[in-house]
C-alpha cells in the first residue's frame, strides 16, 4: 500500500493524480491543510500495521516533531519520502529522505507534480505518459504563475476548472481521461464553454472586493487587506495590479480561519512574512492559519479603516503624469497634488503644503502619495466642478482650455 499526503490546491490535486495513475488501487491519497497534516501523517507512521508502506509528503511540510518521527523511521529502514518545491522547506534536504527543489537547472520553476513525477520515472515506479506530462506541465505553470507571464490562458483555465466542479469530480474526470488518452491533453468544449461563464463570474468578484480593500502598514509593509473566500489566486494577483503601491495582499477567510499573501514586488518576500505566523509557500503566493493573533492585527486593528478607492481610467483632464499636475484625495478630503518640477522630477502638495522630498519619476512619487495618504486618482467630474467654482468659469469653458488656465492659476490652486 501506498500512503501520500498532499496539499489540497491543484498541484497537491496532480500529486494525487500521478499517485493514482503510477499504483493504482495500491494507492490512498490524504488531501491535507496545513492545520490537519502533522495529525494525519503521525497517525499513520506510528500504527504498527502501517511499517512496510510507502510514505510519500508532497507539496507540504510537517512540523519539527512529525520531522523527528519521519527520520527515526526512515533509520529503521521503513519507506519515506517528501517531495516540495517551497524555498520555506529547504531544510528538508538535509535528510535523505527529503527532496526539496525550487527550480530546475535550465532555471524553470517546480511544482510539487512535476518534482513527484521525475522522481517516480527516475524510479521506475512508473511508465512515461505524454498527456500526464502536458498536463503537468500546465499544472506547474499555474502554480509558479509563469503561465502569467508568459499568457498561458489554458493553465490558469485549469485551476479554474479544478474549483468549480470540485476536487472529487475533477480527479475523476482528469483520471479517466489521462489513461484514456494517453497521447496529449485538452480541455473539452463544454469545459471551455463553462470557463467562460466562470471568467465572467471572477471580473465581477474582483471588482466588487477590489472597492471593500483597506491599506494599513504591518511592520515595515504597506499591505492591503480584503476578506475573500473565493478565487484567491486571481484576486490577490488582480489587486496587486490594481494597488502597485502595496507591497503585498492579505486575503482573510474568516470563516475557513486562513490566510492567503500574494505580491508583485520581487523586493517582498510574502514567504518569509507567512512564517510570521506559522504559515509559508513561495516568495510571491503564500498562507497560513489565521491565528487570535492574527485576527488582532488583521481584523480588529483595522476594523475602522475606510476601504481604498481605485484609480479611474476614463480622466480626460485630470490625468497621470500631466504637465499642469496630477489631483488626488482621500478619504478625510484631503486634496493633493503631484506636480512636475520641469526637469523630470516630481514632487507632492499636500493640503497646500509642498513635502520635502523630490521624486525622479511620477510613480515613485504617486507610491508614497498613495502609501502615506492612501488617495486616489479624483474623477474629472468632481474635479472640474470644484475648479469651476473656484475660478468662476463654467466646466465648458475650463474644458476647452483647461492645460492654459490651469497654469495661469495653478499656484492658487494648489491651496485650494
Amino acid at each position: 500500500m501506498v500512503r501520500l499526503f498532499t496539499d489540497i490546491d491543484l498541484d497537491g490535486l496532480g500529486c494525487g493524480l500521478i499517485a493514482k495513475i503510477a499504483f493504482g488501487d495500491q494507492a490512498n491519497v490524504y488531501y491535507c491543510s496545513y492545520r490537519n497534516l502533522n495529525k494525519r501523517v503521525e497517525a499513520v507512521i506510528t500504527h504498527p500495521g502501517n511499517h512496510q508502506e510507502e510514505i510519500y509528503i508532497t507539496d507540504l511540510a510537517v512540523n519539527e516533531s512529525v520531522e523527528k518521527m519521519l527520520e527515526e523511521r526512515y533509520r529503521q529502514g521503513k519507506p519515506v519520502q517528501m517531495i516540495d518545491h517551497h524555498v520555506t522547506a529547504l531544510h528538508f534536504n538535509e535528510y535523505k529522505w527529503g527532496k526539496v527543489i525550487p527550480e530546475y537547472d535550465n532555471g524553470k520553476k517546480t511544482c510539487a507534480t512535476s518534482l513527484f513525477y521525475d522522481y517516480l520515472i527516475e524510479h521506475k515506479k512508473m511508465e512515461r505518459n505524454q498527456a500526464l506530462e502536458e498536463f503537468i506541465d500546465l499544472v506547474r505553470q499555474y502554480d509558479t504563475w509563469e503561465w502569467d507571464e508568459n499568457n498561458n490562458v489554458t493553465a490558469k483555465r485549469l485551476n479554474d476548472l479544478f474549483y468549480i466542479l470540485n476536487r472529487e469530480r475533477f480527479e475523476e474526470e482528469m483520471l479517466k481521461r489521462l489513461t484514456e488518452n494517453k497521447e496529449s491533453f485538452s480541455l473539452t468544449e463544454t469545459e471551455n464553454m463553462i470557463l467562460n461563464l466562470e471568467e465572467q463570474k471572477i471580473t465581477r468578484y474582483i471588482h466588487s472586493k477590489s472597492m471593500q480593500t483597506i491599506q494599513t502598514f504591518v511592520n515595515e509593509y504597506c499591505i492591503g487587506i480584503v476578506h475573500a473566500e473565493q478565487y484567491l489566486s486571481e484576486l490577490g494577483n488582480a489587486l496587486n495590479n490594481i494597488y502597485p503601491h502595496l507591497d503585498m495582499i492579505v486575503l482573510l477567510n474568516v470563516s475557513g480561519k486562513k490566510m492567503g499573501f500574494r505580491t508583485i514586488h520581487d523586493e517582498v518576500n510574502v514567504a518569509q512574512f507567512a512564517q510570521k505566523f506559522g504559515g509559508g509557500g513561495h516568495p510571491k503566493a503564500s498562507g497560513s492559519d489565521l491565528s487570535k493573533e492574527a485576527f488582532e492585527t488583521f481584523v480588529v486593528e483595522v476594523f475602522g479603516l475606510n476601504p481604498l478607492k481605485p484609480d479611474t481610467d476614463r480622466n480626460e483632464f485630470n490625468v497621470k503624469e500631466s504637465a499642469t499636475g496630477t489631483s488626488y484625495q482621500n478619504h478625510n478630503g484631503e486634496i493633493s497634488y503631484i506636480v512636475p518640477t520641469g526637469d523630470g522630477n516630481f514632487y507632492i502638495v499636500h493640503k497646500g503644503e509642498r513635502e520635502a522630498p523630490t521624486y525622479s519619476s511620477f510613480p515613485e512619487a504617486e507610491r508614497s502619495l498613495k502609501r502615506n495618504h492612501a488617495s486616489w486618482l479624483r474623477f474629472d467630474q468632481e474635479y472640474l466642478k470644484q475648479l469651476s467654482s473656484f475660478l468662476h468659469l463654467s466646466i465648458d469653458d475650463l474644458k476647452e482650455d483647461f492645460h492654459e488656465i490651469i497654469s495661469n492659476n495653478f499656484v492658487d490652486i494648489l491651496n485650494v
